[in-house]
């Protein structure tokens, strides 16, 4: 059960924040209603403890405590704005305008200045709701004191959360999902052709749930370790498993078809899959298959304290054998392959153990056992030698910089939405602009701000229902309302990276009870509140349309451009490496990919939204993001073999492999000059075989080694993948450019 509470949730972290926010607000009602204070004040405690909470983000607790402590003078200046200016209207819209001009500006000063910016307009906007007045205000202060305090004891004391902690969680999450994928991976052995469909659906989302944890590692192992040279070896580890996890599904896909299965399989749902047996294939050899596939989840599962012991060390030794050719058994030429993948799979996994868990037992070692540890400690060895070279690339200034442009597109929104929210209704006009600031946090393109508000609209809408069916129940039951509001709470931070919709739906619900314990519940209120958000929603999407608008086909295009030009780098760098050159930090390289490809991904959403209209453009947005996912496996697997170069006794640098690449690369660098200038008449190169581009080896001795056989393999699916973006692109197909 913790296991798969882990996968769902990892590094506990959506858990963690629901139980810090609720925590906080609990404490602070807690003290209020021992002294006495009014329902007004209570729930004005409980918005500025939830905001104090959620609020910070940084991750070190020193930089968490000093934002704490300066968001309080922020807090305490902004109610007493809001409660000055609350009756001055020119005035008070005017400031308000400015204030939420400046808390979106201060995002480009880090955490921090995000943290004071949405602590400055959370406690403006809780002066409106609560109604201050200046005659309330000392009041009021001491009320906000108390939720700080409550908020710094709920992350400091009672649920203390550090780097290293949550990084230990994300790790264990990770080894869950790796488990879990093996055990959906076991599972194709035995699926009817009927049910292959649906296992590999499944296989799809585990596949990308493991990467998304890798992704979520790398993003915390800075301030999460030590030192860089351990951060540099976790995500080394973190990658092996993830790319020996891939390939050894695709090594399962194709010894269940008649043909090998095509990566894109793994990324494209939908994907034509090769033709399956009727009934699966069940003798000795997939027997013991799937035995060993049982035992490899065994050992990526099995906790610390029980990770040893003879009969374990016998199936690891088992296991590792099959890197050895001797080991496999009789089997067809496929089933051999996903052994030899199994092999590379458990290496992968003692790595990773060794590098969570630290030293293993090694008294009951086979040879071959040993021959990977060898082989591991020496690419440590490598690894902590390394110096890491930080290149910062120039930032954009002025208007075209991300956070002066969203500043002035929210403050044109707020206005139109202070304008609108007026005539809707001189008391609750800020419920527009509150909707209208939320829609434009995280987001950077008109379409995803459009399909933002759409959801929070749909919440919203929801909410209402379920608001209406809560105040009847609840009626004046004060604490009872409190205690659904904490649930509400909860729920809205643990749903919030999930869905927004979800999140939208229990602020409402909870917003229903807060009016209904200020006494200003009714029905016509929460039918207001949908207009009202309907209203902030449309001004925010027309203010991105109309001020500097960043159109969603230039912000993935942009976006596009970059993946092309990391992918580039992972792959001339892998392949320099492999032809006997200095590669640099292929590692490194291979993570600002993933970065880079997750942030495009994001930024399709728009485009592969189910309620768009625009269907093919939907497919074909998805079928680029797969293209350029298979592409980023090829060149996370080039550049684990490069990786492994200096160290593996059986890898040798293969000088012809330096030209089996630049015709690849050409054509990526092609399609994104393509992307930025869609006029021109560019056209990507076609030719033979990337296998065929290489000299043969001097008579008598084989033609390629298996690890360069295996690199080819990368490079062809690599170069097959680069030019299936063009068509979807609308790039051309040239003949290949004869050699002079």
């Amino acid at each position: 059960m913790w296991d798969r509470l882990a996968a769902s949730d990892p590094g506990l972290i959506r858990l963690t924040a629901g139980l810090r926010t609720v925590t906080a607000i609990a404490l602070t009602l807690a003290v209020l209603g021992l002294v006495g204070v009014p329902v007004p004040r209570l729930v004005a405690g409980a918005i500025a403890a939830m905001v104090a909470t959620f609020a910070i983000r940084e991750q070190q607790r020193a930089a968490q405590a000093v934002t704490l402590a300066l968001g309080l003078p922020v807090a305490l200046a902004s109610v007493s704005l809001g409660a000055w200016l609350n009756q001055r209207v020119v005035v008070g819209d005017l400031f308000f305008v400015v204030l939420i001009f400046c808390a979106v500006y201060g995002r480009r000063f880090g955490d921090r200045g995000t943290a004071l910016g949405l602590i400055g307009f959370q406690v403006y906007f809780l002066s409106l709701f609560v109604g201050a007045t200046p005659g309330t205000l000392p009041a009021l202060y001491g009320v906000i004191c108390v939720a700080f305090a409550s908020s710094a004891a709920a992350r400091f004391v009672l649920l203390p959360q550090t780097p290293a902690g949550t990084l230990d969680r994300l790790r264990r999450a990770f080894r869950a999902r790796l488990g879990q994928l093996i055990a959906r991976q076991t599972e194709l052995l035995d699926a009817a052709p009927d049910d292959v469909d649906k296992v590999l659906d499944d296989l799809r989302t585990r596949t990308a749930r493991l990467h998304e944890t890798a992704l979520m590692i790398q993003g915390r192992l800075e301030d999460g370790t030590g030192d860089a040279a351990t951060a540099r070896l976790l995500q080394r580890r973190v990658a092996d498993a993830e790319i020996a996890a891939e390939r050894l599904g695709l090594l399962l896909l194709t010894a269940r078809s008649a043909e090998r299965t095509d990566t894109l399989t793994l990324h494209l749902p939908g994907a034509v899959l090769p033709a399956v047996p009727e009934l699966p294939v069940r003798d000795a050899a997939t027997d013991v298959l799937r035995r060993d596939l049982t035992a490899l989840r065994l050992l990526v599962r099995r906790p610390r304290s029980e990770a040893s012991g003879t009969a374990l060390a016998q199936v690891r030794n088992r296991l590792l054998g099959y890197r050895e050719e001797e080991n496999l058994p009789a089997a067809a030429p496929a089933v051999q392959d996903v052994f030899r993948g199994l092999g590379e799979a458990s290496r992968a996994v003692l790595g990773l153990r060794t590098a969570l868990d630290g030293p293993q037992d090694e008294s009951d070692d086979s040879p071959a056992t040993t021959r990977s540890r060898e082989e591991l400690d020496a690419e440590d060895a490598a690894i902590e030698s390394q110096e890491e070279a930080e290149e910062k690339e120039p930032e954009p200034s002025g208007l075209s910089r991300p956070t002066t442009r969203a500043a002035l597109q929210v403050a044109v929104g707020s206005s139109l939405a202070i304008f609108g929210g007026e005539l809707l209704s001189s008391q609750r006009w800020y419920w527009a602009v509150l909707t209208c600031w939320i829609v434009f946090i995280n987001t950077a393109s008109t379409g995803e701000i459009l399909v933002k508000g759409y959801r929070r609209l749909l919440g919203t809408v929801l909410g209402v229902v379920a608001g209406i069916g809560l105040a009847g129940l609840v009626g004046h039951h004060t604490w009872t309302a409190f205690a659904l509001v904490l649930l509400f709470v909860f729920a809205m931070f643990y749903t919030a990276p999930l869905s927004y919709t979800l999140m939208s739906f229990f602020v409402t619900a909870m917003l229903g009870l807060l009016y209904t314990l200020l006494n200003t519940y009714s029905l016509a209120v929460l039918v207001l509140r949908i207009e009202e958000t309907a209203l902030g929603a449309a001004c925010g999407v027309i203010a991105a349309a109309v001020v500097l608008p960043v159109h969603t086909n230039r912000r993935t295009n942009e976006l596009l451009e970059t993946v092309l030009e990391r992918l580039a780098d992972v792959t001339r760098a892998a392949v320099e490496q492999l032809s006997g050159s200095t590669g640099g930090d292929l590692v490194e390289l291979a993570r600002e990919l993933d970065q880079a490809l997750a942030d495009l991904r994001g930024a399709t959403q728009p485009l592969t939204h189910p309620i768009t209209p625009l269907r093919s453009r939907r497919d074909t947005a998805r079928y680029v993001v797969a293209l350029l996912e298979t592409c980023a496996y090829h060149a996370r697997s080039l550049a684990a073999t490069a990786e492994l170069l200096p160290t593996h006794p059986a890898i040798a640098a293969d000088p012809r492999l330096r030209g089996a690449c630049g015709r690849i690369v050409q054509n990526m660098a092609t399609i994104a000059a393509h992307l930025g200038d869609p006029r021109g008449e560019a056209e990507i190169e076609s030719g033979p075989s990337i296998a065929s581009m290489l000299e043969p080896g001097t008579l008598g001795t084989p033609r390629y080694g298996r690890v360069t056989d295996r690199v080819l393999r990368h490079l062809q699916r690599l170069d097959e993948a680069v030019s299936g973006l063009a068509r979807p692109l609308g790039v051309g197909t040239g003949a290949a450019r004869p050699k002079t």
